[in-house]
């Protein structure tokens, strides 16, 4: 078996990630979970097989230096896919993302509005962040594509490897990949301040030299998009700040107060019905209030700012986000439950939010009561009857481990 057919497998499953592995079939996430498929076991021929069609001899001679090597590459008429081929105990492996041919859009990921008013920033840095397979890479493509059809911008993308492939609308996108267009992402952040650039897409910020060249481009008056694999604004701001010596930080944190217009941080959650996984965001915007607290170092107090700051900033904090989408019934009481940091905040909120709408706290199955499923529209038209279901008695369940999802 080919590897395309391999990757038409998954396109059609709707996956997201095959990994390549001697003595297993091929393994394909689907919907976050890791499932063997029915494709034989493979071994080192079948694997380098399949491999040297999308191996050219510049990623030939830097897997065999360097061990391992990232691409993409593009299946005509089906999808693009991000690969990383390495080698694991002397035999080689790969792990292929697949990347859809069409840029999605903020609307089209049902993501929270006010990034388009982040895409409209004239300068600054803004980070998206989450754990690895949480959809970074995807948001932020969705952010730019928002700048590619409403600002006259010349757009510069530094990538390791190049994902999605923009079409330029209003914008002039210019797409550079780390190996074959530009050495490094640092020696590619020089250049781009030399090449007329109005926004810079950094990637991700992996080192203390990645970040100072993005910091240094947002203060001269570039807007600079980038990723952190960080859970939340908080952990984001101390990432940058530690990568720094200690007698650095405090012109470090007045420099990121001013620089700084917004983090959004985002976890994949598993679907209530399980027919796939919905994004939970925590959305940090730098106003006035968190540019103080930024300058001060209270990264608690600018955590309490997020939540408290939801209706003139439009900015949500996790719990909030998680609330909302076991409103919507989109995930279930117990995921929710599972994936916050602060179980006792989400318990009180989930608690009210039971008593105001007779929503259970935690179901038998599902996460929500039978009698509470959402009600059927009657025959006859005219607005659905809804039954009122008796006071849950039952105490909710709290604690749990934060998580993520499985490309970012």
């Amino acid at each position: 078996m080919a590897l395309t057919d391999f990757l038409a497998e998954l396109h059609a499953r709707k996956g997201s990630d095959l990994i390549l592995k001697v003595g297993r079939p091929p393994l394909m996430r689907l919907n976050g979970q890791l499932l063997p498929s029915e494709f034989p076991v493979q071994d080192d021929a079948s694997i380098e097989k399949n491999l040297e069609p999308i191996l050219s001899k510049f990623h030939r001679d830097r897997l065999e230096e360097e061990r391992e090597v990232d691409l993409s590459f593009e299946m005509k008429g089906m999808a693009r896919f991000r690969v990383n081929v390495f080698f694991q105990r002397g035999h080689m492996g790969t792990v292929i993302r697949l990347i859809p041919l069409e840029t999605p859009t903020i609307d089209e990921m049902a993501l929270p509005s006010v990034l388009k008013d982040v895409a409209s920033s004239p300068n600054g840095i803004v980070l998206v962040t989450g754990p690895t397979g949480s959809g970074k890479s995807t948001t932020l493509a969705a952010i730019v594509e928002h700048v590619n059809y409403t600002r006259h911008a010349h757009v510069i993308t530094i990538e390791d490897p190049v994902e999605f492939v923009y079409q330029d609308r209003k914008s002039t996108i210019t797409q550079r990949g780390i190996g074959e267009d530009t050495l490094s992402p640092s020696r590619a952040l020089r250049a781009a301040l030399r090449q007329n650039p109005d926004v810079i897409l950094a990637g991700e910020m992996r080192d203390r030299e990645t970040m100072e060249l993005a910091l240094h481009a947002a203060e001269t008056g570039h807007l600079v998009m980038s990723t952190l694999h960080t859970n939340d604004a908080k952990q984001s701001v101390t990432r940058i700040t530690d990568a720094f010596p200690p007698e650095q930080k405090k012109g470090l944190l007045r420099m990121l107060s001013h620089t700084l217009r917004a983090v959004v941080s985002q976890r994949l959650l598993r679907r209530a019905d399980g027919s796939g996984r919905v994004a939970a965001h925590e959305i940090m915007i730098v106003s006035p209030t968190i540019q103080q607290l930024i300058e001060k170092g209270d990264l608690e107090g600018m955590a309490k700012a997020i939540a408290s700051s939801s209706s003139y900033y439009r900015m949500q904090s996790f719990n909030q986000s998680l609330a909302e989408l076991v409103r919507k019934r989109l995930i279930t009481p117990d995921i929710a439950m599972a994936n916050t940091s602060s179980p006792g905040d989400l318990k009180l909120m989930l608690k009210g939010m039971s008593r105001s709408s007779g929503m259970s706290s935690v179901g038998p199955a599902d996460g929500f009561r039978e009698e509470e499923a959402p009600p059927k529209k009657p025959e006859g038209g005219g607005p659905p009857r809804r039954r009122r279901a008796p006071p849950s008695r039952r105490q909710m369940r709290g604690g749990g481990e934060q998580g993520g999802g499985g490309g970012g």
